[in-house]
């Protein structure tokens, strides 16, 4: 069986800051309460010019640079978004075409926060069968454009932006992508959801097209599931924490993230925090902190990172991953 390894690594963020102070402003609460609540300070916001694929396709091309990977060379794209630009079709077939990729596969994968790790594992079956050599898998997401900014809970958390990594084919003897794990429990899928713009309710109507979200129920939850579920990946791979290089959690609040930190006695300064001045852009985070972290120089070649992440439906997964 082939291995599979992270080639390039990308990531595309808004230009727009929306700070907490400009919240304030009409959710009449202070920065200070915003920041102790959600370790935020700011967050991207999309361009009006601007949709998802864009986003996509931005984060593509850095990945590719770094991969020194053309769009000839890719097999499958894999775009992992709950905000594509229409409802059909796929963002992946907009990015394949903007790229200038042959008629390769491109598809569109819905699983909300998780939704980067789940195409992280679908890649990874293609790659290590042997079929594909070279996968570009792509988290992307636009909530602001999703987000009632009249309600607290929401509008102080969700941010823009893209991440993207080739998924690549190795005879090496290195260790890549290790191991994957993923579950989902939909009986709690109405404490964070978006009511309209579906089968359901097709016709948008007013704040039914906004996300809604149970935050006390959705933070415990969060805090037990990833907790858990990366617990079971180690305990499977034989990997033990103190091999742990760097902790990449979903960016979702960093009171979240130090509290799984903190349940798995991973020191915060293992653990890569961009939440603080992206917020939390959904199936994005992981691979924009991902990049941003390899950028600047904390993550080299071969250490050892776990990712972790929850979201809404609910699903929760995570991986290991010699970088």
């Amino acid at each position: 069986m082939y291995l599979a390894y992270i080639k390039g690594v990308g990531s595309y963020l808004p230009s727009t800051i929306l700070s907490n102070t400009e919240l304030t402003e009409t959710l009449g609460c202070t920065d200070d309460w915003i920041v102790s609540r959600t370790g935020i300070h700011e967050r991207r916001i999309i361009e009006k010019s601007e949709a998802t694929s864009d986003l996509a396709y931005f984060a593509a091309e850095q990945a590719l640079r770094d991969g020194e990977i053309s769009p000839e060379d890719i097999d499958m794209i894999i775009v992992a978004t709950e905000t594509p630009d229409h409802v059909l079709p796929p963002v992946s077939c907009q990015v394949q075409q903007r790229l200038g990729c042959r008629t390769i596969p491109a598809f569109d994968l819905h699983n909300t926060c998780v939704g980067f790790l789940s195409a992280l594992q679908v890649a990874e079956q293609y790659i290590k069968l042997g079929t594909h050599q070279n996968i570009l898998v792509i988290g992307a997401d636009s909530l602001t454009r999703f987000t009632d900014y009249s309600d607290l809970g929401t509008s102080i958390i969700f941010g823009d932006g893209a991440g993207a990594i080739i998924l690549s084919r190795s005879e090496k003897e290195a260790k890549g992508l290790i191991s994957t794990t993923l579950h989902a429990d939909g009986k709690y899928f109405d404490a964070l959801y978006i009511p309209g713009g579906g089968s359901r309710f097709p016709v948008s109507e007013e704040n039914k097209n906004k996300m809604v979200m149970d935050g006390r129920k959705i933070f415990k939850l969060a805090v037990k599931s990833m907790s858990e579920v990366l617990t079971e990946t180690l305990k499977k791979t034989g990997i033990e924490k103190e091999e742990i290089d760097w902790f990449i959690p979903h960016q979702a609040n960093f009171r979240i993230m130090e509290a799984v930190a903190r349940n798995l006695d991973f020191p915060l300064d293992k653990v890569i925090n961009t939440v603080s001045y992206f917020g939390n852009s959904c199936s994005a985070t992981i691979p924009i902190a991902l990049d941003t972290a390899i950028k600047d120089g904390r993550i080299q070649r071969g250490d050892m990172l776990a990712m972790v992440s929850f979201g809404a439906g609910l699903v929760w997964g995570s991986a290991l991953v010699e970088y």
